[in-house]
């Protein structure tokens, strides 16, 4: 009995630490709210700055590679960013930052998970961008209007469908 308490408080420990406290939901009510802007390269070298989307709606989803409810997203974030027209997605991981690989290491990770050609992953280097937008856990769902306006945080896992209606 003694030896399963150590096994059952990491597991709950895992859990708390990738999804992070749902209560923590931020929503932005004042549309003169512009969404932090960031200047990152993607796993394959390629510059992604938040205005080369402006005038798009667009969703970004914070991840890393030690969260289990993250990895089991990412099959279906894949299929969102594939079939998606009506808004860009884009996930976000921060290496060096939060017990996440060095940028390195979760290239060469991420280059051997399977599934996942469609995901834009940028490469926030020691979390900055993360910082800005407040990220407390992982995965974090950020929601951004047409006009680059940050209409709402959102912790936890989120389905395809709740965010297709979030950015309805």
């Amino acid at each position: 009995m003694l030896k399963k308490i150590p096994i059952l408080l990491a597991l709950v420990f895992l859990m708390t630490a990738c999804s992070g406290d749902k209560d923590q939901t931020t929503k932005q009510t004042n549309n003169e709210k512009q969404a932090p802007t960031f200047d990152l390269v993607d796993v394959d070298g390629n510059p992604h700055n938040l205005s080369d989307y402006a005038g798009k709606k667009v969703y970004i989803k914070f991840w890393a590679s030690w969260c289990s409810i993250c990895l089991s997203g990412l099959e279906e974030i894949n299929t969102l960013a594939a079939e998606e027209k009506d808004f860009v997605v884009l996930t976000i991981v921060s290496p060096g930052f939060n017990n996440e690989k060095n940028s390195d290491a979760f290239i060469k990770w991420f280059k051997g998970v399977e599934n996942v050609s469609s995901i834009p992953v940028l490469l926030d280097e020691g979390g900055s961008i993360a910082k800005h937008y407040q990220v407390r856990g992982y995965p974090t769902s950020v929601f951004i209007n047409a006009d680059g306006e940050l209409i709402k945080t959102q912790p936890g896992h989120l389905s395809n469908e709740q965010i297709r209606t979030q950015l309805k």
